[in-house]
């Protein structure tokens, strides 16, 4: 089982660890992660670890077997002994955008009140795609409103509740195509707003910023035929 410390810090940039294995594929499985693993839309986090004698990039992080994180370095990379102590540093510049569209994409979901059926994050911007038969004509007002709702530095938090709290309240669940991971008892919540301001409450394992205001300036893009009843609804970062 991997540590992920992400989860408690998403701000946290640097870490130490232990290497408990190194999978087939040359992968190194850890005892606590600062690295993002890839899901949910997602992608894994980038840097680099060093020790003592050595230094590597790490491309991204996937998850492993279980709860596991699997860091996966450059192809043809040095890489650590198993039991070796790690420090991992991570590209930071790259995760606080993801951080910044994700949490834009929260806010996409509750100005376009609709099913979500997919959805990708990514450095520049993110998408989400609706079960929406037909184009908003309505473009420069949605744009408007998101802007406004991440203009209110509302507070973005976590709750957790059960799984059978999550099956009382399945209107919690907003994408159609990925379901929040069971199994562990406990499932994640993010809320963003408190009280009387709340916008949002959904499932979500991916990492935000501590507050809308952070996101800054966004800009709503094309959206895109994907089917009968999907719109692709693309968001960027204005800065």
């Amino acid at each position: 089982m991997t540590e992920p410390l992400f989860r408690s810090d998403a701000y946290l940039r640097e870490a130490t660890a232990r290497v408990t294995a190194v999978t087939d594929q040359g992968g190194l499985v850890v005892d606590r992660s600062v690295f993002y693993a890839t899901g949910g839309g997602q992608p894994g986090d980038t840097g680099h670890i060093a020790w003592e004698g050595g230094e590597t990039p790490i491309a991204t992080a996937v998850k492993g077997e279980g709860a596991q994180i699997v860091l996966v370095p450059q192809e043809g990379a040095a890489l650590p002994p198993v039991g070796a102590e790690i420090t991992q540093h991570l590209n930071w510049d790259t995760r606080y955008r993801h951080m910044r569209v994700h949490t834009a994409l929260h806010l996409l979901s509750v100005v376009i009140p609709l099913p979500v059926t997919g959805g990708s994050i990514g450095a520049e911007r993110g998408r989400l795609d609706f079960d929406m038969p037909d184009a908003p004509d309505n473009k420069p007002e949605l744009e408007a409103a998101l802007n406004a709702l991440a203009a209110r530095d509302l507070a973005v938090t976590e709750d957790w509740i059960t799984d059978a709290d999550l099956d009382a309240n399945p209107g919690l669940v907003k994408t159609l195509s990925v379901q929040p991971p069971r199994g562990s008892g406990h499932i994640r919540l993010i809320r963003i707003g408190e009280g009387e301001t709340q916008v949002d409450l959904q499932p979500c394992g991916g990492t935000h910023v501590a507050r809308t205001g952070e996101i800054g300036p966004l800009v709503l893009g094309k959206v895109e035929k994907k089917g009968a009843r999907n719109r692709r609804v693309y968001v960027r970062l204005a800065e």
